[in-house]
């Protein structure tokens, strides 16, 4: 026999203004390029041309997923001398991406 809820348990969820955040924020990780991109910056600190070689794209185009995933809050960059490196300032995102890789595996 299927348990019925408690009506108490709404007070407990998270709020619909808080799920469209984090909806928008999962809409930007939803592409393979991003999740290596998050994949390799847990690991540690790259730039834009090593992250663009490791996803097999256009440096442009890497630039572009890194701008929007700064956006989201994901990463922040530092310029050293002429380069910049990008990390991961959201520590959620190691539990995000474990899921990812506990589920999806490493090939």
């Amino acid at each position: 026999m299927a348990k019925r809820r408690a009506k108490s348990a709404s007070n407990e969820l998270t709020s619909l203004k808080a799920l469209e955040q984090a909806s928008e924020c999962l809409k930007i990780l939803a592409h393979p390029h991003r999740l290596r991109i998050v994949q390799m910056l847990l690991r540690g600190e790259y730039t834009v041309g090593e992250l663009a070689e490791a996803c097999e794209i256009p440096s442009p185009m890497a630039s572009e997923h890194l701008r929007l995933m700064q956006r989201c809050g994901f990463l922040t960059s530092e310029k050293d001398s002429r380069r910049v490196y990008y990390k991961v300032i959201e520590p959620h995102l190691e539990n995000i991406m474990s899921c990812i890789e506990d589920r999806f595996g490493a090939e």
